[in-house]
């Protein structure tokens, strides 16, 4: 019989670099390491692919899935909503490997309520960073750019909810920080995806 996979959460405010430390996870264990795939009633971004960023959805099928219950969690967020489908989460979990979420602070909270798992918080090392990052990202106006500076202040004092937090103040280092919580609780005390 096939161990269960861990749930591991990992929020961080946009423009701190969570996209890409847990791309990296996926793929230095890519046979031991998946990421859950939220729906969302927001547009694609450019580059973004339907079914293997996000699944997009109306809102009307979105409100479906919420009426159905088949939602682990789900949020609004920046007048969009987001879930994490409860079928697709088990059976992931299922096949013995783990499973990253990557979702906002308001969505782990819930599930945190519901759901044993890991609860990692990527931070940036002060808003001002942060604030640069996003700019140079190139990406949001900067009436978007003052909203997500200030849902970050809000999300970072979310942090001591969290079991971990990670400073990306240099990839790497963040890295290696994210890549060792992960190692060490998947064989602490054996429990293998329990905490």
């Amino acid at each position: 019989m096939k161990t269960k996979g861990q749930l591991i959460i990992v929020s961080a405010p946009a423009g701190t670099g969570k996209t890409t430390l847990v791309h990296r996870l996926k793929k230095e264990f890519s046979d031991q390491v998946i990421q859950s795939i939220s729906c969302t009633t927001r547009a694609p971004r450019p580059g973004e692919v339907d079914g293997k960023d996000y699944v997009f959805l109306t809102e009307e099928a979105f409100n479906e899935r919420v009426k159905r219950g088949e939602f682990l969690e789900h949020a609004t967020v920046f007048g969009h909503q987001y879930g994490t489908l409860k079928e697709l989460i088990e059976s992931q979990r299922s096949s013995g490997r783990d499973v990253i979420l990557v979702i906002d602070t308001q969505g782990a909270m819930e599930l945190k309520k519901k759901v044993k798992a890991l609860y990692i918080f990527v931070a940036p090392p002060s808003l001002e960073v942060l604030e640069e990052r996003l700019r140079n990202r190139k990406t949001e106006s900067s009436e978007t750019i003052k909203k997500r500076l200030k849902w970050a202040q809000h999300e970072i004092d979310q942090a001591k909810h969290y079991d971990y937090v990670v400073v990306n103040d240099n990839l790497e280092t963040a890295y290696e920080a994210l890549k060792s919580i992960i190692i060490a609780k998947k064989y602490e005390g054996g429990n293998h995806g329990t905490r």
